[in-house]
């Protein structure tokens, strides 16, 4: 694939050659991305795929796609370390200076803005090479396809997170091509649409024998649906999560609690539409999700082999569900340690003595601090909820938003949500499902932001580790990382974090 050449390799490379007779030297600086031996054959073409994908991997090992749209929202708060708890208090600056002081770049915005970008790159190649390759049409198209979403997929990431940002739709044949101006939002989605509407003319449907992990045209579908709720495009919003949950290729759980049991992923592909997949034989990729979320010092094994006790659910969030919604058993007041005891609430952690756990990323087999997990990225509820959300937004609460609605309701042992909401309300208790849904899953924070509520929403989310919490106007979105702007002339920091 490409290989880029550095004035300094360049230089370490040459200084081995010589001898103490070489007296001077003349260097010439190039620079240059090598792809000629790459792209002929359907290997490539695969290969390079792989590597698109791979971004996805580095989005979940350390899990900043997830840590960004959790760590500051109002469900889950996080152990009060330096350079972690900055996003619980909106302490963090445009230097990203506490995660890079204490090597936790990698699960926070700067490291999601570095593997975006990095994902983009991948699936630029492939959309501008694999064409020309002589291979079976079909997969072919398909391939340019996948890749297409992908880059549709890292740009919405990138847009949730940093509103305008940088659209990178060429590879990058040398350096000053990576010098590139940011975008509108509104020119990011515009460009999120035009490539989802290209994958989903190549993409083949969903069945059973898809490669786990890899997109299919529902998927792309169902991306489009959520983008377009989060660009406030109700009508495609709602037609295209309708469109998904027509086509009958993926149906709910029909318990909720089967979505996250680690040893029934296989099954909960019918609602998983696409996830990050832990690998269950060589266990060469995992998420340290899990060990975030299980009790300190590995205390119990249901939990996983290696557990930290980093991450928690607020009291006041686990007390919002009703004592009979299944969800809540994916959370926890209690636990039984290695040695068979029942662990109380108050002894959870040291932090406070109303310590909630989170099971939904559990994996008593794990390697390790990594567990075996799949992550919902896109799932058939989600589908069902933006249907619901659009409707309303389109025509107030009518039968059929209260029906996508119910739906997710009943699947968790809720009764239906009678008639007789306002607008205002409706989507309030739309919003309210999707909190107690994808709690954990990174999708919080987003929904915060992208209704401007969570000015109001965040300082009533407190407990003892976290007495005040104030964000400001300028949290919305996250800083564009300074060491970018530093490497990109063309690139400006968002107006707010100037």
């Amino acid at each position: 694939m490409k290989r880029s050449f550095s004035t300094s390799i360049l230089v370490a490379v040459l200084a081995g050659f010589c001898s103490s007779a070489c007296q001077e030297l003349d260097e010439t600086v190039y620079s240059s991305v090598i792809t000629t031996n790459f792209y002929k054959s359907a290997q490539d073409a695969e290969a390079a795929l792989t590597a698109a994908y791979g971004s996805i991997n580095d989005l979940f090992d350390q899990a900043p796609i997830v840590f960004a749209g959790d760590f500051a929202g109002d469900q889950l708060w996080v152990k009060p370390v330096v350079g972690r708890n900055v996003f619980a208090v909106y302490s963090y600056d445009t230097d990203y200076s506490g995660p890079k002081s204490f090597g936790r770049t990698a699960e926070s915005p700067y490291g999601l803005w570095q593997f975006c970008y990095k994902g983009i790159e991948n699936a630029n190649w492939v959309i501008d090479r694999v064409p020309a390759i002589a291979m079976e049409t079909n997969r072919r198209n398909a391939i340019v396809g996948e890749a297409l979403f992908l880059r549709a997929f890292y740009h919405f990431t990138l847009a949730k997170n940093f509103g305008d940002v940088v659209i990178r739709t060429a590879s990058s044949q040398s350096e000053s091509d990576a010098l590139v101006a940011k975008s509108s939002k509104a020119e990011v989605y515009k460009q999120i649409f035009k490539d989802l509407d290209e994958a989903i003319a190549r993409l083949p449907s969903y069945v059973a024998s898809t490669v786990k992990g890899r997109a299919s045209k529902e998927v792309a579908i169902g991306l489009y649906a959520k983008a377009a709720l989060y660009a406030e495009d109700w009508t495609t919003a709602k037609t295209k999560s309708i469109e998904v949950i027509s086509s009958g290729k993926y149906t709910l759980m029909p318990n909720v609690l089967d979505v996250f049991d680690v040893e029934k992923e296989d099954a909960a592909r019918q609602e998983n539409m696409f996830a990050f997949e832990g690998d269950n034989a060589t266990r060469a990729r995992g998420t340290t999700l899990m060990g975030f979320c299980g009790p300190a010092n590995s205390a119990s094994r249901d939990y996983g082999n290696t557990t930290f006790g980093s991450i928690f659910a607020f009291q006041a969030f686990f007390d919002s569900f009703s004592p009979t919604d299944k969800r809540r058993q994916l959370l926890d007041t209690s636990f039984v340690s290695v040695a068979g005891k029942v662990v109380p609430q108050k002894e959870i952690t040291p932090y406070t003595v109303k310590g909630v756990l989170i099971k939904k990323y559990m994996d008593r087999n794990s390697v390790g601090a990594k567990g075996r997990n799949n992550v919902p990225m896109l799932r058939l509820a989600d589908m069902y909820l933006i249907a619901s959300e659009a409707e309303a937004r389109l025509n107030g609460p009518t039968a059929t938003a209260y029906q996508y609605l119910n739906a997710i309701r009943n699947r968790a042992g809720l009764a239906n949500l009678q008639p007789g909401l306002s607008k205002d309300d409706f989507i309030k208790a739309v919003l309210q499902e999707r909190s107690w849904e994808f709690f954990a899953e990174g999708d919080r924070w987003y929904d915060l932001t992208r209704t401007n509520t969570f000015l109001t929403v965040i300082p009533k989310a407190v407990n003892e580790v976290y007495p005040t919490r104030a964000p400001q106007p300028k949290h919305r979105y996250y800083p564009i990382p300074l060491d970018e702007i530093r490497a990109n002339p063309k690139l400006e920091q968002n107006p707010d974090w100037k």
